[in-house]
């Protein structure tokens, strides 16, 4: 095997460093950038700071759901629980730069309808699939792929929901779930039994966030 000359090794080290930034640069414009849309969403987000309540989430944890879209670049996102839309909206801001869109379901006809009129006041209604319907039931009928869930439903329904939408997220996708605490901390109707289900699965990693409301990640092996 030919050795490389020492006086070229400079040079191909230079531009081996070239070719890594110019392959992040190029990564990075693969996000869509929309300076007008994010005034939007920033001043409606900014505008309802203390009026989210009906079982929204922290703002801390609609933060943390769009920096985990954002860093794995998720474009097939389900949510299990509108409320009013707060999640929604962090989420779907998130798909409106990975070119993504979210599905999202909710059983309560008022909230749906306010969660409706909250996302065309944030811009986002494009990228929001909102449907009025029984989760129990809708869940296990919808095709996928998904590669990104959130679920912030009926606490004791979670594991069901997992085992409902797990064969349908694609390797490297990202199951979350609301209001989960670690073993020994408060338990939301049935969120114990759903953490300590999903850490005995070999073929995800769950990590528990407790920055906001407790947020359980799950990536899929």
């Amino acid at each position: 095997m030919k050795t490389i000359p020492s006086h070229f090794r400079p040079i191909i080290s230079i531009i081996a460093v070239l070719v890594f930034f110019l392959g992040n640069d190029a990564k990075a414009q693969d996000f869509i950038t929309d300076s007008e849309l994010d005034r939007k969403v920033k001043s409606f987000l900014d505008n309802n700071k203390r009026q989210w309540r009906d079982m929204n989430v922290p703002a801390s944890d609609g933060q943390l759901l769009y920096d985990i879209i954002i860093k794995n670049g998720y474009t097939k996102g389900l949510e299990i629980g509108t409320s009013t839309g707060h999640s929604s909206i962090w989420m779907a801001w998130a798909f409106s730069k990975t070119g993504g869109k979210l599905i999202t379901i909710d059983i309560d006809e008022t909230r749906h309808t306010e969660a409706i009129s909250n996302f065309k006041e944030a811009g986002l209604s494009k990228y929001i699939d909102a449907r009025l319907a029984d989760a129990h039931e809708l869940v296990k009928q919808l095709e996928g792929p998904f590669d990104f869930v959130f679920s912030d439903a009926d606490k004791g329904w979670y594991i069901n929901y997992f085992k409902d939408v797990s064969p349908k997220l694609v390797k490297g996708g990202c199951f979350t779930a609301h209001n989960v605490r670690p073993l020994g901390g408060r338990d939301m109707g049935g969120t114990r039994a759903y953490l300590e289900y999903v850490r005995s699965l070999s073929n995800y990693n769950t990590t528990v966030d407790n920055s906001g409301g407790g947020l359980a990640i799950s990536y899929k092996k």
